[in-house]
Parts: C-alpha cells; structure tokens; sequence
C-alpha cells in the first residue's frame, strides 16, 4: 500500500482511509473490529473517526464510533503504532454537543480529552474541526446566493480561529494531539489558519477533507491548488458521492439497510434528477471499460491531482474489499476521456 506525506506532518499515510461513520448504527462493534482487521491487513493505516459519529449522529448514540475503536485498541495495544488515527471535534448546531455552541479554545481541550477517553489511548495522531463555526458552502449549500459571504464578520471568524489554534498548541504541547487539520472548509479558511500560523508561531494545518467525487469535484482547481502549494493534505469524503455512484439508488431504488432509507441530517440533497442522469452515464461508461461502476469512482478520485488519501467506508466486508481493490486500479486515458466528457456534462449534478 503507497504511503504518501501527510501535508506538513511527520506523519505518512496509506492512499486509503478506512472511514467510521456507520460503526454503532449500520455496524456492530465485532462487524467494526472485523474491519479494522482486514484494513491493516492489506496495509491501510489511516483510520478516521469523529466524536458525533456514528451517523446519523444523535444523542444516543454520540461518541459510540470512537468507543467501538477504543475497544479495538484496548484488545490491541501492540497495534497502536501501525495506526495513524484521526478524529474530529464537532462544529456548532448539535445541542447533545456542548450545548450546540461554537468550537473554541476550551472546547478543543474538553472534546481532546473526551475522545482520549473514548479512544483509550494517549494521541490522536489528527484533530480535525469537523466544520468551520461560520457557514460554509458544504453539504450541499455550494450554489449561488446560499451562502452570504458578504454578511459573515470575517474579523470576527479570524478572531476565533486564533482563539481555536491556541487550544490546539494547548493540546500539542500536552502530547495531546499530534497534528491537526481542517474538514469542510474553503480556501478562505486554509489560508487564514495559514496566515495566522505563521503570525503567531502557532501549529498549521496539515489537512484538510472535504466532499469530492464524480457528481462533486468542486474543490477542483481553486482549493485543491493552494493545497498542493501550501503542502495541505486534501482527503475526499465521500468518494461515492453517499455511495449513488454504486448504482445502488438508481431510479430511486432503495436497498433494505442502505443509508438513503435512514433519516438524513442534512436531508437528501443528493437525490436529484441530475444526479440520476450522472449516474446513468457513468455506469455506461464503466460496464464500456468492463470496470465495476464504484471502483472507477474510487480509482478516478485516487488519480486527481493533489490528492492525498481517500475515504472510504463499507457495510458489508465484501464492499469493503472491493473497495480497497478498487485503489489497485489505474485508469487509463481512454476511461479518463470517457469519464470527463460526462464530467462536463454534468459538473454540479445536485
């Protein structure tokens, strides 16, 4: 498995990340460990996890995919060194989540400390925010007009971004945390954590994962640019754009236990007639190559430019298989053109 740099870090992580978000709700915590299992087997070593999972998150539930992995760790002591482990802080909005409040400096030390606990261990080796306190073009807000740049007090966000890296140096110091990096953000927010860095001889950002795949590659050129020349990490979620780019939601088809049949925090905002035309092509492109429909998906992430490390998660062993092959996999130029002609066709399908 290729190890690539993790940004700025000391740190090297394999080209795949094993994501966590369906352990304690799609997953059991022996169907968890099964994967964690087989991920080290075929030499992965990046592991991502955050406090509010799993999803869809509740206060039930809150803090149980961390708990399912710090069971795992305490079973295998030995093998916390062979495991580059990240999680992430929640943002605002959650009233379960310290009262739905902003991130800040003394909630980064109260949720490191908190996830240690859950985690049983000593470091997270990544502390990522999961969201940015100011509303970000994300999870489906990327068009026109939904977001007012104009109306946000941007001294006032950089203010708390200063507040947020002084909790970060705090917990880094402490042995806390290793690194750590940004989720959901914008080029805005890299280079404002950049310039105040630098400013205030504080720790930088090594990463930073967003949403990107075939029927959401908004990130390039803008932001995947300044993460190539400023060294950032970029780390697409949801490469499977919520797993349509399987054909499994096709029509409108929805599988008994898929994830589009549960409640959606943020709806399905993924379910357009667009998206379903996309698809369509896509799978005509792939069964014309004689390639599984998400593993062309996972490849074509893999094989654009500046990108670090892809995660992905599975329910079942075998999708998690298939996904980790899918990585083995290099796509030629004739699937490349096939694959951007559609891409053209539809370059925001939701």
């Amino acid at each position: 498995m290729k190890l690539i740099p993790l940004g700025q870090s000391n740190l090297s992580v394999t080209s795949v990340c094993l994501g966590t978000m369906t352990w304690g709700t799609q997953n059991t915590e022996q169907e968890a460990h099964q994967q964690m299992d087989y991920a080290l087997s075929r030499g992965i070593n990046f592991i991502d996890a955050a406090e509010m999972y799993p999803i869809p998150p509740g206060p039930e539930t809150y803090g149980n995919t961390e708990r399912i992995i710090g069971s795992w760790l305490a079973k295998n002591p030995q093998r916390r060194s062979d495991i580059i482990l990240a999680t992430k802080i929640a943002g605002n909005g959650l009233p379960w989540i310290r009262n739905g409040a902003d991130i800040s400096s003394d909630a980064i030390i109260q949720s490191v400390d908190a996830s240690l606990k859950r985690l049983q261990t000593d470091y997270i080796d990544l502390y990522q925010l999961h969201w940015p306190n100011r509303t970000s073009p994300h999870f489906g807000k990327h068009w026109l007009g939904m977001v007012q740049f104009s109306k946000v007090d941007g001294q006032q966000h950089t203010e708390q971004m200063l507040d947020i890296l002084y909790g970060i140096e705090h917990c880094i110091k402490a042995g806390k945390i290793r690194h750590f990096g940004l989720s959901d953000d914008t080029t805005w927010g890299i280079n404002t954590y950049l310039k105040l860095s630098t400013q205030h001889n504080l720790p930088r950002p090594v990463s930073i994962q967003n949403e990107f795949s075939l029927i959401h590659p908004k990130d390039w050129p803008y932001l995947l640019e300044s993460c190539v020349h400023e060294d950032i990490a970029f780390l697409p979620w949801s490469p499977l754009g919520g797993g349509v780019l399987s054909g499994k939601y096709l029509n409108g088809a929805r599988p008994a236990g898929s994830r589009w049949t549960a409640t959606q925090r943020n709806g399905l905002f993924r379910d357009t007639p667009a998206v379903n035309n996309a698809v369509k092509a896509y799978l005509e492109v792939a069964e014309s190559h004689n390639l599984n429909p998400a593993q062309m998906a996972l490849a074509w992430c893999a094989q654009v430019d500046g990108v670090t490390s892809t995660i992905i998660g599975a329910t079942k062993m075998e999708q998690l298989e298939s996904n980790i092959n899918a990585f083995e996999i290099s796509l030629s130029d004739a699937v490349l053109n096939d694959i951007n002609s559609v891409l053209k066709q539809y370059p925001m399908p939701f």
